[in-house]
């Protein structure tokens, strides 16, 4: 699995003119599964989603998880976060699920969430989606459950 972890002081998914989700201060965090994903990657990325110390302490060290800030979890399904971009002109998703794997182990991770007590919200799984946010920072990082980078 490969994540794009934004701290957000809010942000929304919107479909077909439709508000789908929205939080307030949290996470925006873009989820790809990969077509070799298994379930230990769904609890390694839950784990570390919920618990990655991103948000400022009284010092101005980023050393508070979204849990210990009480902030939510807007979590987007993005397969083109597994593109191959190397070869061409044209992006490879090879390397992506497929919608019902995806589905599944997305499913799972916001479930494993919620079940470490953070509020999460989802997009709208394999729909064309418009995701407007407010970045705090901007704070951004990469997470790859293979530990790619």
């Amino acid at each position: 699995m490969r994540a794009v972890i934004q701290r957000v002081l809010q942000a929304q998914v919107e479909t077909e003119g439709q508000q789908v989700s929205q939080i307030g201060n949290g996470l925006l965090i873009y989820l790809s599964v990969a077509k070799t994903d298994t379930l230990r990657d769904a609890q390694f990325m839950a784990e570390k989603l919920v618990n990655l110390r991103v948000f400022a302490d009284e010092a101005g060290k980023m050393n508070r998880s979204v849990l210990d800030v009480g902030g939510a979890i807007l979590l987007v399904s993005n397969f083109t976060l597994h593109g191959d971009c190397r070869k061409g002109r044209r992006p490879s998703f090879d390397a992506a699920a497929e919608p019902k794997l995806a589905e599944q182990l997305y499913e799972k991770v916001a479930d494993l969430i919620a079940g470490q007590g953070v509020a999460v919200e989802r997009g709208a799984f394999g729909e064309h989606m418009q995701v407007s946010s407010v970045n705090d920072g901007p704070v951004t990082f990469l997470l790859d459950s293979s530990r790619l980078f």
